[in-house]
């Protein structure tokens, strides 16, 4: 099979300076100064609690449409395994179970991205920015004519037509922990986006009863799952490569 591009978490080092700008560049708006002077020193004791060292060096983020869930994970080091940090409640749906593939679908992506916006101002009080649409989704966009659409986001505000929602003082934390992995060099923060928990039986019997007439959301969830099983068993991020007709696939 050939492979158009193979998508790998990297680690950046950028140099004090530039991580200083960064992060006085946020704590310049309200926001997150105020959310910084409330919640950094109760994050601090929760990473040491933890085992974790504060500020966060790396994160990873993965959220489950169907549960309603959406975990941090956070390592020290690109030699260690992650650790889950927290699991937040997604406090608002829309769409239902399946990818993303047009404009006005009200569905929330399903598949392997990261962050790349950083929106202090948000309406939805503070929003993480995702790269959607994806190499993958810009491939099977473009194969169906239609337009993939774009403004997905992880916010505040408990609202949404098709990002993740959660409370305020939730999106505050998680804000703060993407600063700080960013602020710390990690220019690709992942964000994971799966239908369920693949190891969740009654998620599972769910998904099966709701697309039984789907074979094509069934197959774009089982590569999907390969990635799930993976960082389950190994603790560490997969390899994830695209081929010529978007299809993900998970290499060893």
């Amino acid at each position: 099979m050939k492979f158009l591009a193979t998508v790998v978490v990297v680690v950046v080092c950028v140099t004090a300076h530039a991580q200083t700008s960064f992060m006085d560049y946020q704590r310049n708006f309200p926001r997150v100064s105020d959310a910084m002077n409330r919640k950094a020193d109760t994050l601090k004791k929760q990473f040491a609690a933890a085992g974790l060292q504060w500020p966060a060096k790396e994160i990873y983020i993965r959220s489950f449409k169907y549960d309603s869930q959406m975990e941090v994970w956070v390592r020290n080091s690109e030699n260690e395994p992650f650790k889950l940090f927290k699991t937040y409640s997604i406090c608002a749906l829309a769409g239902s179970l399946g990818p993303k593939r047009m404009a006005g679908d009200y569905q929330v992506p399903e598949g392997f991205y990261y962050i790349n916006e950083f929106k202090p101002n948000s309406a939805y009080h503070m929003s993480l920015g995702l790269n959607y649409p994806n190499p993958s989704d810009k491939i099977v966009s473009s194969d169906s004519k239609m337009d993939p659409g774009g403004d997905i986001y992880i916010h505040g505000s408990c609202v949404t037509v098709g990002c993740i929602p959660i409370q305020d003082p939730q999106i505050e934390e998680v804000y703060i922990l993407a600063m700080s992995a960013k602020s710390n060099g990690q220019d690709f923060i992942p964000v994971h986006i799966f239908p369920i928990r693949f190891d969740n039986p009654k998620s599972e019997a769910y998904f099966e009863k709701a697309t039984k007439d789907q074979p094509d959301v069934q197959a774009f969830a089982a590569k999907l799952k390969e990635a799930y099983d993976y960082f389950q068993k190994e603790k560490k991020l997969p390899v994830i490569s695209i081929d010529m007709k978007g299809n993900y696939g998970v290499l060893d």
